[in-house]
């Protein structure tokens, strides 16, 4: 009996087509994944920085952020290069994408710029007050206490909106966000402010405020705003930034962060940086 050929039926070639469409752009995705990992030094770790940034980065390497650096250098066995570009409009443009390094320590998770790899450290904004006066106690931005005070806060950050909605703005001081730091200290200039009177509290965020106060401000006190009800939030997680589509590198970073956590908390810790849970509602314990 003679066999009979079947045509495929329109179904069965359109599967066949879904499949050999997804075979092609998974080559093409495994390629260029290739071709962007290629970009990584393998010479050097090459880091992004701001060079007057501390607490976090200096270019005397004074900074947390250069201490995690030299930790990840040494285990990688590499020696450490740094590419020096303010921490302002342009910095991911004229850094990491323009592949003059491979990698910014410091970087808010989820920030579509670059290609985020699993946070190492979540931190918060913190009231700072004066140790000793009437508002030692206060630990949210809605407390009874801050009413009529004058407070000082970053212009367009996160706890300007918490303050609008305790109406707190109308004797608020602000300092400039964006701006080149070999030239200007807004949080350096608004803990001055604190101390001399000019304002009655002061609204900074953690991994700044934190380690300016324990250096340079034994008189002022650090809260971590932990309780604010209502959005923005307060508190977020902190990543490495590598260029999107460097895969290969993300996980080689994840797994540096995994092995050197305890290592990194401890930097950390050091440097003054109130470290959070993972859901920024509580501190975690300094490492012993």
């Amino acid at each position: 009996m003679r066999s009979v050929k079947r045509k495929p039926t329109a179904s069965v070639t359109r599967r066949l087509a879904a499949l050999v469409a997804l075979a092609t752009l998974a080559c093409g995705e495994t390629g260029a994944l290739a071709q962007t990992s290629d970009l990584v030094s393998k010479s050097a770790l090459r880091v992004c920085a701001d060079p007057a940034n501390l607490p976090m980065s200096d270019s005397s390497g004074a900074g947390f952020e250069n201490k995690i650096a030299e930790l990840l250098a040494a285990e990688l066995k590499l020696p450490l290069q740094y590419t020096w570009f303010p921490m302002a409009t342009g910095f991911i443009r004229k850094t990491l994408q323009a592949n003059k390094c491979d990698v910014v320590i410091g970087y808010a998770q989820g920030d579509e710029m670059v290609l985020n790899t699993n946070h190492y450290y979540t931190s918060g904004y913190v009231l700072i007050v004066s140790r000793d006066g009437p508002l030692a106690g206060v630990a949210a931005i809605g407390d009874p206490l801050l009413k009529d005070k004058r407070v000082g806060v970053v212009a367009g950050s996160p706890p300007a909106t918490h303050m609008a909605l305790h109406g707190l703005m109308s004797k608020a001081k602000g300092y400039d966000l964006m701006v080149d730091r070999r030239y200007q200290d807004p949080a350096g200039d608004m803990l001055s402010d604190l101390e001399a009177g000019m304002i009655d509290a002061a609204i900074l965020w953690g991994p700044i405020g934190g380690p300016l106060v324990k250096r340079d401000h034994p008189k002022l006190k650090l809260t971590p705003l932990l309780t604010e009800p209502l959005p923005p939030r307060l508190y977020y997680r902190i990543t490495m930034g590598v260029r999107q589509g460097e895969k290969v590198w993300e996980r080689k970073l994840n797994s540096l962060i995994r092995r050197n956590q305890a290592k990194i908390n401890a930097v950390l810790s050091e440097a003054g940086v109130p470290l959070l849970n993972d859901m920024g509602t509580g501190l975690l314990e300094a490492p012993k």
